[in-house]
């Protein structure tokens, strides 16, 4: 019976060898297809840039605006080549202002590279538009500031190096 061991041993770890190969197959192609070295033979996959870069060859405008029909002082804003990041900044920025009785935005499917953010007033004497470019001012406003006091900071920072 130790032939009969050696035999099922042997079977054991040919199975374990031609298993292993097998797995290794698959992360190497699985690698390869994540990670091609020829990049031509993902022809369906997108330009990277295609997410954030606007083509002005076809027409693409960064912001759209339609009025709503059913609720008054509100309006729908399509953001192209945004996401989340610019989404959630203005929605937080609209919501300081105390004209703005209404506003949120969704992404509808993450493959598609657009905003859509609502927006309601609490008056019909200011428009959607109007508090959406007020809130644009406001945050370019506070970028502007902050960019100069870490300029400031990094200047005195090298001030006390020295």
């Amino acid at each position: 019976s130790k032939s009969h061991q050696d035999k099922t041993s042997y079977e054991i770890l040919k199975y374990k060898n031609s298993t292993s190969k097998y797995i290794q197959q698959i992360v190497t192609s699985k690698t390869h297809a994540r990670h091609p070295t020829n990049h031509n033979t993902m022809s369906n996959a997108p330009e990277a840039s295609a997410c954030f870069l606007l083509d002005e060859d076809i027409g693409e405008v960064k912001i759209t605006y339609t009025a709503d029909t059913k609720v008054a002082n509100a309006g729908l804003f399509i953001l192209n080549k945004e996401d989340h990041t610019l989404g959630n900044l203005i929605r937080l920025q609209l919501l300081r202002n105390p004209e703005v009785r209404f506003t949120g935005y969704r992404i509808p499917h993450p493959l598609v590279h657009f905003v859509e953010l609502k927006i309601q007033t609490a008056s019909s004497n200011v428009s959607p538009t109007e508090v959406l470019s007020a809130a644009i001012e406001d945050l370019s406003n506070e970028c502007d500031f902050l960019q100069t006091a870490v300029q400031d900071s990094l200047d005195n920072w090298q001030r006390d190096l020295k």
